[in-house]
């Protein structure tokens, strides 16, 4: 599983120009699912992402996780961060899971963050999705389940 992770001051997203999820501080969360992700790469991604001290504490320092400010999450599901550049103009997608496979793990995400997230909204899989972002900072991150960066 790979993720872009976005502390954000707001972040909405939208289908057919109506909000379908919102959320204030915390954290924009963009996921691609792998071929080969099994539930543990979910269980560590999770963790890995409620637990990062990338929010102030009272000196200003980057100590505090989504989990100890009581922030919300908003996920977005997004097959085009598991697209190989490497070779030629077109991004290959042969690495990305599709369809129901996708969905059933992107759902478990949820679920998963559900259990310790006190507000948690999504977009709508599959969708031509909008996505609003007010970055905080900006800090932005990438996590691969794999560790390939």
């Amino acid at each position: 599983m790979r993720a872009v992770v976005q502390r954000v001051l707001s972040s909405n997203v939208k289908v057919d120009g109506v909000v379908v999820g919102s959320i204030s501080r915390g954290l924009n969360l963009l996921l691609g699912v792998e071929k080969e992700d099994t539930f543990e790469d979910l269980l560590y991604l999770k963790d890995k992402i409620l637990n990062l001290r990338i929010f102030e504490d009272e000196n200003g320092k980057m100590n505090k996780s989504l989990l100890d400010i009581n922030g919300e999450l908003i996920v977005v599901s997004q097959f085009t961060l598991l697209g190989d550049c490497r070779k030629g103009r077109r991004p290959n997608f042969m690495n990305a899971l599709s369809g129901d496979n996708a969905e059933k793990f992107y759902l478990k995400f949820l679920e998963e963050c559900k259990k310790q997230v006190c507000k948690v909204e999504c977009g709508v899989f599959g969708a031509d999705m909008q996505v609003y972002i007010e970055n905080d900072g900006p800090v932005t991150l990438l996590i691969d389940s794999k560790k390939t960066f």
